[in-house]
């Protein structure tokens, strides 16, 4: 089966280990042959066999290739070509608060002080543009410093706003979740209603626990069509991740081995990361407050919210 591609703005944590491996001379962690770069320390291993290699999924490129056709990473070697209206930024007074924008490996790559009031951030026509960012919308997210406030909210872009989980979140009805390069929805299903008695008293085959589900999860493909449907019931946890749990995706290299959980609490339902590398993202709705070190992915950019 051929999964996806892995989300813009994640980190490749490697595949699964096989027997054609290497050890990385950094790290001496195993590295699956072929890999340029160690999933454990990101240091480089080798030059792909085949010559130059994407640095976020390992993809051969030639050498004038500007964009990694499978991931679309910028190979050109900038971290970005985000153009700052100064004038915008700048305007008014300042507030205490600066986004951070984060490189491929977690490293700071630029810094953004922002005004009081409101900054937008987008790909045209935005406070501040990341214009080659082909998965952000033209205006794409709305950050407003008021005070000691800080707030974010999407502004209808076509790829949402994800906020990353600093503890466990309680789910409701229409979340989306981003686990590895996985979109998954949480819809409640409310409580069916007694089944009305057969007339001839004949018992139904089938299991009888859980009597009923009350939740569901289903994985989202780039269309906005649903692939695969992990109902939920009162007392059942789910555990997702890579290679194990009760829902894995062997083919994510963005995702953990064991990578997070929705877990059953009464009658709601919370997801938990699970100390994966990437993190757990809940899509932004409404207005939503961050906080210093606050993560959040807007297209494919990662940032983290600084004050001073």
């Amino acid at each position: 089966m051929t999964g996806p591609p892995q989300n813009p703005g994640l980190e490749a944590t490697g595949p699964r280990r096989s027997a054609d491996s290497t050890i990385c001379p950094s790290c001496s962690a195993q590295v699956v042959a072929g890999l340029p770069f160690c999933p454990q320390c990101g240091k480089r291993v080798a030059q792909h066999p085949t010559g130059p290699a994407c640095a976020r999924c390992g993809t051969a490129v030639s050498e004038n290739t500007k964009y990694c056709p499978a991931c679309g990473l910028d190979l050109t070697g900038r971290v970005s070509q985000q153009r700052v209206s100064a004038e915008r930024l700048a305007a008014g007074p300042a507030s205490q608060f600066t986004l951070v924008l984060l490189d491929e490996s977690g490293g700071v790559a630029n810094r953004f002080p922002l005004p009081a009031g409101e900054t937008t951030i987008g790909r045209e026509g935005a406070a501040l543009e990341f214009s080659e960012d082909v998965f952000m919308s033209p205006l794409h997210v709305k950050i407003t410093a008021r005070g000691e406030e800080l707030r974010v909210r999407d502004l209808g872009s076509r790829n949402g706003t994800w906020l990353f989980i600093e503890q466990p979140h309680r789910l409701i009805d229409g979340d989306r979740i981003l686990v590895g390069s996985q979109v998954l929805e949480y819809r409640r299903l409310g409580y069916p209603g007694p089944h009305p008695p057969d007339r001839d008293a004949t018992r139904r085959m089938g299991s009888l626990v859980p009597s009923a589900d009350i939740a569901c999860v289903t994985q989202m493909r780039s269309d906005g069509s649903g692939r695969d449907v992990i109902h939920l019931s009162p007392g059942r946890n789910l555990r997702i991740g890579r290679d194990e749990g009760d829902y894995t995706f062997p083919y994510d290299p963005s995702m953990s081995g064991t990578h997070a959980e929705i877990r059953s609490e009464d009658a709601d339902f919370v997801i938990a990361d699970l100390g994966s590398r990437n993190g757990v993202a809940v899509s932004v709705r409404g207005e939503v407050p961050l906080r210093s070190g606050s993560r959040f992915l807007v297209g494919d950019k990662m940032l983290r919210v600084e004050t001073t």
